[in-house]
């Protein structure tokens, strides 16, 4: 890659895996609701005038029905439970388990009907970062955290879902005007309750700092990075950063809020990785030039779909 295409990189990498900590420190004053609101509302309010003055708004229209069920999917129902799962569980924790959502867009690609042999390579993939999750949530498993697990089980569907959504019906939009618009549609969606669930009195300066960084820098600015970045790189080395972010949660958590790194966590961690490289990589049968090793290992085609291939947390 250029010089331009490692900046970018490194800086999705670092962006997108600060969001865990942010949002654990705004969920002790803020609810998930009022949080997702503030969240959508500050971030809107940068990227609909830009899409807008770009006229990346129209062209939206006719598409408002696959645009509402990527809308749902990937931002509206998934910020939701993160955010309230961060209330029982750790920002690494909760950043290690999205890491799964490769494996959740291997399975995917299956039941929507990509004919494509699974493979030896690829079931062992599934298998090992099963494995990985299990020993994640095995090890920091309490009675207590049992909702927060299914509430992330239920977010890496929806990064998963997104996606397949965004590949089928809105891959010929501008990649801005959706992410616009999909912010604007969850805001409108979340103002009563998040407006009636706004913190009665003005939170502390830490908090107040967490929600306009969470918004501005990890949703606003990084999705304008991520779209030069795919520019600069192509979708398919941009969606490594996947694979990075995680590492990033937890460095953050465990240096700034104290939250344990034991063994498990590792372990599980990098059984996620290499079981989600397995599962996601193209057979050597279909890699390019038909041969085996002829050509590059790719995502799964869900990963390659812009801008969603990188969950944005």
């Amino acid at each position: 890659m250029s010089r331009r295409g490692w900046i970018l990189f490194a800086a999705m990498c670092l962006i997108w895996g600060v969001p865990y900590l942010l949002i654990k420190v705004a969920v002790g004053t803020f609810t998930p609701a009022s949080l997702v609101f503030v969240r959508t509302v500050i971030a809107a309010a940068v990227l609909l005038p830009l899409a807008a003055m770009r006229g990346q708004l129209r062209v939206l229209l006719p598409r408002w029905k696959p645009l509402l069920a990527y809308t749902v999917a990937e931002l509206a129902v998934p910020w939701l439970l993160l955010s309230s799962a961060e209330q029982r569980l750790s920002s690494s924790l909760a950043g290690l388990l999205v890491a799964a959502v490769p494996l959740v867009g291997a399975v995917l690609a299956r039941v929507a009907g990509n004919h494509e042999p699974l493979g030896g390579r690829r079931l062992l993939g599934l298998l090992v970062g099963l494995v990985g999750v299990a020993a994640l949530v095995g090890g920091d498993y309490h009675g207590g955290n049992a909702v927060a697990f299914l509430q992330m089980a239920a977010v890496a569907i929806g990064y998963a879902l997104g996606p397949f959504i965004l590949a089928r019906s809105l891959s010929d939009l501008p990649g801005l005007g959706v992410v616009a618009a999909s912010l604007t549609l969850t805001a409108i969606g979340y103002a009563p309750v998040g407006i009636a669930q706004l913190p009665t009195q003005w939170p502390a300066p830490m908090v107040v700092v967490a929600i306009f960084v969470l918004a501005l820098l990890c949703t606003a600015i990084a999705f304008l990075i991520f779209f030069a970045l795919i520019n600069e790189v192509g979708p398919v080395r941009t969606t490594v950063i996947t694979y990075v972010n995680p590492a990033v949660a937890v460095a953050l958590g465990v240096a700034l809020l104290g939250e344990p790194f034991t063994a498990g966590i590792a372990a599980g961690f990098a059984l996620i990785l290499v079981g989600s490289v397995l599962a996601t990589g193209r057979s050597p049968a279909s890699s390019e030039g038909g041969e085996s090793g002829a050509g590059p290992t790719q995502p799964a085609p869900a990963a390659l779909a812009e801008p969603a291939a990188v969950p944005e947390p």
